[in-house]
């Protein structure tokens, strides 16, 4: 059973205000509002599971891969919102792209589009883990414009807008330009833990979540993150918060990385341009 719209205390507005999906009311989607909405949802459906799922709250997509009931449900909350605000906007969610192969295809064309992911981090979610995220991005015309990431057990929102910087509960955030001789990356490969790429530090295990790593390469915490899948839903919010903190995010093969890049070999993302270049060359080097 789908969770019921008018459950939520989302921030709405009469209808006519905005663009309509048939409903009484739709979701004012100014950049505050999304947050709030991420923070209800997460309050609403994903929380009252965290450490109380039950054996058939959990199922895998693929070998190694789960999903649960928190997934589900708080996708549908956050898409069926959007696409009341924005009836003409893509929205891919990760669990909807899993049931249908070609909205990935549909996202990568659309004009205006939005990514969903309900639940970054599901593994150290069903684990007992709070280091998970409630993460949406909005792309135009390909580009990633705006972002927003929720970390419910860490009560941190990281939001960032194109050209207008990135913040963390309100406060702006810049990352650190950091030594070039000595930079420390993380990777969420497992086969690439511990491997020293044209001779930097070798590489050490991320926190398992693209909702945790990005803030935590943008609070300082990391000088490189070096992804091998590069699905829109993990990549774009963080991708965006990384640049408006003065970062740099590309693909390993030194090519630009946009929110349209469904078939990127690998990404980067860095502290500084400068850290991009040193990191790619090295990659690409082995």
């Amino acid at each position: 059973m789908e969770p019921p719209l008018s459950s939520m205390a989302w921030c709405r507005m009469p209808l006519g205000s905005l663009p309509s999906a048939g409903r009484g009311y739709v979701v004012a989607v100014d950049t505050d509002a999304v947050l709030t909405l991420l923070q209800d949802v997460a309050e609403e459906v994903i929380t009252p599971r965290f450490r109380a799922l039950a054996s058939g709250d959990v199922h895998e997509k693929n070998p190694g891969d789960l999903v649960t009931v928190a997934d589900h449900e708080a996708e549908v909350l956050i898409t069926r919102a959007l696409n009341a605000a924005y009836p003409d906007a893509v929205v891919l969610g990760e669990e909807a792209h899993a049931a249908e192969g070609l909205l990935l295809e549909a996202y990568a064309g659309a004009d205006h589009a939005f990514t969903v992911d309900p639940v970054d981090g599901t593994k150290n979610f069903v684990h007992g883990s709070p280091d998970h995220a409630v993460m949406v991005s909005e792309v135009r015309d390909g580009e990633g414009v705006r972002a927003w990431i929720w970390q419910p057990q860490h009560g941190l929102a990281y939001v960032a807008e194109r050209g207008a910087g990135a913040y963390r509960n309100g406060e702006r955030l810049r990352r650190a330009v950091p030594d070039g001789d000595a930079l420390a990356g993380r990777t969420s490969r497992r086969a690439w833990i511990g491997k020293a790429f044209g001779g930097l530090a070798p590489l050490t295990l991320t926190w398992v979540s693209c909702g945790i790593d990005y803030p935590k390469l943008v609070e300082g915490e990391t000088d490189y993150l070096l992804y091998g899948s590069t699905r829109p839903w993990d990549h774009v919010p963080g991708a965006l918060l990384v640049r408006e903190a003065g970062g740099a995010v590309g693909r390993t093969d030194g090519k630009p990385y946009v929110a349209r890049d469904i078939a990127a070999p690998g990404l980067v993302a860095a502290a500084s341009p400068a850290a991009y270049d040193i990191v790619w060359r090295a990659v690409a080097g082995g």
